[in-house]
């Protein structure tokens, strides 16, 4: 069975910032799927964000708010996108 979360979403955009590639400040969190020191994997309103890096800690969570604060040394933000082919078979093996 699925967790639900009936709690309501942060209103607010997506916000990225990042000073001196050691402290993150993420906006429009919803969930943190997995982390650990050289990866922190989150869903975001914009989408999957992976964060790459070493020491990366998290030091402060708010779902309720949709914040996180991460401290550490940053190397990557990796946005995942979801692009599946549109149409048919036929559509898609003639390039349409």
């Amino acid at each position: 069975m699925a967790y639900e979360d009936n709690r309501p979403r942060p209103e607010a955009g997506h916000r990225v910032v990042l000073e001196d590639r050691e402290h993150l400040t993420i906006s429009g969190v919803e969930e943190v799927e997995r982390f650990d020191e050289s990866a922190i994997v989150l869903t975001t309103a914009l989408g999957t964000l992976e964060i790459q890096g070493e020491d990366l800690h998290i030091e402060k969570l708010s779902l309720d708010g949709g914040d996180l604060r991460v401290e550490g040394t940053v190397s990557a933000l990796i946005y995942e996108t979801d692009e599946r082919p549109r149409g048919g078979l036929l559509s898609r093996l003639l390039g349409g």
